[in-house]
């Protein structure tokens, strides 16, 4: 009773509203800069910067949030995000934002299927045929009957993998719910700009002052998505924010539009239609008693 009196679903829509919002501007941004500067650069900077938004977010509860429950998996968290950011990154300097964000969307699918493996859970028939029917999806987002590699290059190869390590991501982030939200952002900031630090010396191209500006924007806007993320599911349940989480699309195809000319074709709209369709229905069955899925 109490915790639905703490609730504030109006307020809980706007926070994930503008987490996808500072999401998309990440992405748009890490697009842009990757036009002009090597990706360990921009991966290395989307962590460092906010490393230190998460240590400003930790205030003097910084000492405290430092120490995790389960160390071990809250780096593995880290190496995975690592892994998803630099693979995202690879992918979208040939792939348009909407595709990439498009493709991304296979998340809550693949998670279904990777829960099989690695939580030992069940799944059941019906969510089997949402799995189905997000995978028709990504083909026709993705077209690869059509010459190299599909309809954008390689580039979509990178966001798949993306999609699956973000997956595995996901799936450990589960299993360290015990500690404080602030505490995993901190350990996948922190984890993420040590490794790049070590590698960007080698990749290093001198940034412009306005390169510089977003470079440095580019880890704020991930920092500060992370930390209305936080805001949105202490708000409201999960089952009420999470499908805000699509909106991200909109946002995609505005920055391409205005950014790069980009508009989706008819193909990767039907493929978006079916992948956010059965992304939502896969997750409307999570929220379902076992007896009635």
């Amino acid at each position: 009773m109490l915790a639905e009196q703490n609730e504030n679903r109006a307020q809980g829509i706007l926070w994930m509203l503008a987490t996808m919002f500072c999401f998309i501007t990440l992405d748009a941004i890490m697009k842009h800069l990757l036009e002009h500067l090597p990706l360990v650069q921009v991966t290395w900077a989307r962590f460092f910067f906010a490393t230190l938004v998460a240590i400003i977010a930790c205030g003097r509860r910084l000492p405290s949030l430092v120490v995790s429950q389960n160390p071990k998996r809250q780096l593995l968290r880290s190496v995975l995000l690592m892994t998803t950011t630099g693979l995202f990154n690879a992918g979208i300097r040939s792939t348009p934002l909407a595709t990439a964000t498009t493709i991304m969307f296979l998340n809550p699918i693949l998670v279904t299927v990777l829960s099989i493996p690695v939580l030992g859970e069940r799944v059941s028939l019906s969510r089997w045929s949402g799995v189905l029917f997000g995978l028709a999806g990504a083909i026709l987002v993705v077209r690869p009957w059509t010459e190299g590699m599909g309809a954008h290059g390689y580039g979509v190869l990178f966001l798949l993998l993306a999609a699956f390590f973000n997956a595995n991501y996901q799936i450990l982030t589960r299993q360290v719910r015990r500690d404080d939200p602030l505490t995993s952002l901190l350990y996948t900031a922190a984890a993420g700009a040590a490794v790049t630090s070590l590698m960007v010396p080698w990749f290093w191209a001198w940034p412009s002052t306005f390169e510089w500006s977003l470079l440095v924007l580019s880890g704020v806007a991930g920092g500060l998505g992370h930390l209305c993320l936080i805001r949105s599911f202490g708000c409201a349940p999960a089952s009420v924010v999470a499908p805000f989480s699509y909106s991200s699309l909109v946002w995609a195809t505005i920055f391409g539009l205005v950014i790069w000319g980009d508009w989706p074709d008819i193909w990767t709209w039907a493929g978006a239609a079916l992948i956010i369709g059965s992304g939502l229905y896969i997750f409307n069955r999570e929220r379902t008693p076992d007896e009635n899925r």
